[in-house]
């Protein structure tokens, strides 16, 4: 029913300006819209609304994602800009914070200011 449909990504927010920095300023998407519910950024050409809550609590698992091409390139442009990946006791990870999974693909997690986990992948080749 929805295979022709075009996704939209929602993402939750308490500091619209701190994730209009991060989202615009850092990550480099196009902020679309503005009100006084949510921000609309142009992902890629997926549309990213980060909505405006009072408040929430951060999930303990990736909620947004997205398949990269040269991890630790990216991972180490991320760290210039002060962005920084997430070790976890329960994963085997490099000092970047990159995991190897059992499938050949390369993935590195980091969250938004509001405490969001996002993920980075490549895939293997």
């Amino acid at each position: 029913m929805l295979a022709n449909g075009i996704l939209k990504a929602f993402i939750p927010t308490v500091d619209p300006q701190e994730a209009i920095l991060f989202y615009r300023d850092l990550l480099g998407f196009e902020l679309m819209s503005e009100d006084d519910y949510a921000m609309e950024f142009n992902a890629n050409g997926t549309l990213l609304r980060v909505t405006i809550v009072d408040e929430f609590v951060p999930q303990p698992f990736t909620i947004l994602g997205w398949n990269i091409e040269n991890l630790v390139f990216t991972v180490r442009q991320f760290n210039e800009k002060n962005i920084y990946f997430e070790i976890f006791d329960f994963l085997e990870q490099d000092d970047l914070g990159i995991w190897n999974s059992p499938g050949g693909a390369k993935v590195a997690w980091f969250k938004d200011p509001d405490g969001n986990i996002l993920s980075l992948t490549e895939l293997e080749r």
